[in-house]
């Protein structure tokens, strides 16, 4: 008698159908970009029909906001799985800012983040998502070298930003096939002046 497989839950099956998604159109978006991606080509990719894609997805960009929050989710896991408070300023600033790099270098991500994913949602909804997925680790960076006695009367949030725009372009460059070690020098330096 042959072995039979376990019967797959509904929710088992709904679950492998959502990421077949996501990870088909995460493929096409990366290799074609957002806009040269049509939904058929997403369902074919990812073995599904469109009525799937519709059941788990309000549209193309419902399906982006869900493949941002993935990405975002994952390199929040990996900033927090490398910074602590127990670390000085300036050393958990730099542990940070090296994990959003590693993070950031993973095939695509940076061109999901940083341009797909902002001409799709828009700066407001990509900042909002970033914040109901962790990206509040540098806020909170900030108000760790607070306590510490640097930044005195400094609007943390603004500076965030600032840094946040800092850290989001070298990661792109990165990405992009520039010198890693140079923008961690380079950031290290910006990090120990703001400091």
């Amino acid at each position: 008698m042959q072995d039979e497989k376990p019967r797959r839950t509904q929710a088992e099956r709904r679950a492998e159908t959502k990421r077949a998604l996501l990870d088909a159109a995460r493929a096409l978006f990366v290799e074609k970009g957002y806009a040269e991606t049509g939904t058929p080509e997403i369902v074919k990719a990812a073995d599904v029909t469109r009525g799937a894609l519709y059941h788990h997805f309000a549209d193309k960009a419902d399906l982006m906001r869900a493949l941002v929050r993935q990405e975002a989710e994952a390199i929040a896991s990996d900033i927090d799985a490398d910074t602590n408070t127990s670390q000085s300023p300036l050393d958990a600033f730099m542990a940070g800012a090296s994990a959003y790099f590693s993070a950031m270098s993973v095939p695509g991500r940076a061109r999901i983040m940083l341009l797909e994913g902002p001409a799709v949602l828009g700066i407001a909804e990509m900042a909002r998502l970033d914040r109901e997925t962790g990206g509040a680790t540098l806020l909170e960076g900030l108000r760790h070298a607070q306590n510490h006695g640097a930044l005195k009367d400094v609007p943390l949030e603004p500076l965030a930003d600032l840094l946040s725009s800092a850290f989001d372009r070298a990661a792109l460059a990165i990405a992009e096939g520039e010198d890693r070690d140079a923008y961690e020098k380079a950031t290290r330096k910006l990090l120990a002046g703001v400091l």
